[in-house]
């Protein structure tokens, strides 16, 4: 097996409620000196095909349906390939097609071209993630875990062979994910946090959608903590 992950940090604002945060965005590849699978491609379209390179991109998987996930998703699916029937397919979870269909639709009111807009209208990704659906890439294999709470869409996706979890805004180092400190539904999230990485190895690597790496075995011992903030989150 040649896969291998590379990482590339992007910034940008993304608006939840009418508030706008600035965020970090991690973007992952995993492929090898050939083809790549894109997890979560961020704000900068341009930096994550920098990195790259020559090489296929055969997916683009979105954690979750958020404006930081989908704003670079066709970009780095298109790949520079202006035949739209050599670009890698998009894979989001059908629960967040809500998420999907409202950013779009914002891109389409705000073009003037009215046929372009009703392009935008009518996209759909070109894969629904399913729990327990495996995507392979330079001889890695790429579980999908639906882990809803901080959308309800939202996945992570675990790699036995490389020994590593990609856990989106699912679970970021230290906390369960969020946005500028706000959950949709935090006590689901705990739930599928819980549900995730109870039974994995101790040692696994942790990469999350913001933030520094972690492991599960850091985050499992912390997770029962996490209750108190769920009461808070509760009462706010």
């Amino acid at each position: 097996m040649d896969a291998r992950i590379e990482q590339v940090v992007t910034s940008g604002k993304v608006t939840l409620d009418d508030t706008e945060y600035d965020v970090e965005n991690n973007t992952y590849l995993i492929g090898d000196d050939s083809e790549v699978i894109v997890i979560d491609p961020g704000f900068d379209a341009e930096a994550v095909l920098d990195k790259v390179g020559d090489r296929e991109v055969m997916a683009v998987i979105l954690t979750d349906g958020n404006d930081h996930h989908l704003g670079s998703a066709l970009e780095v699916s298109a790949a520079g390939e202006e035949d739209e029937e050599y670009w890698a397919p998009i894979a989001l979870h059908r629960a967040d097609r809500l998420l999907w269909r409202d950013y779009f639709g914002r891109l389409a009111r705000d073009e003037d071209d009215e046929e372009q807009a009703k392009a935008l209208r009518s996209l759909e990704p070109d894969i629904w993630l399913e729990d327990g659906g495996v995507f392979e890439v330079a001889g890695a294999q790429l579980e999908v875990q639906h882990t809803p709470g901080h959308t309800p869409g939202s996945v992570s996706v675990l790699s036995d062979q490389l020994g590593v979890l990609f856990s989106g805004d699912t679970l970021h180092r230290g906390r369960p994910g969020s946005i500028g400190g706000v959950f949709e539904d935090l006590r689901k999230q705990l739930n599928s946090i819980g549900a995730l990485i109870t039974p994995l190895p101790r040692d696994m690597r942790v990469l999350p959608g913001q933030g520094e790496e972690t492991t599960a075995g850091d985050e499992n011992a912390r997770w029962e903590s996490w209750g108190a903030l769920a009461s808070e989150n509760d009462e706010s």
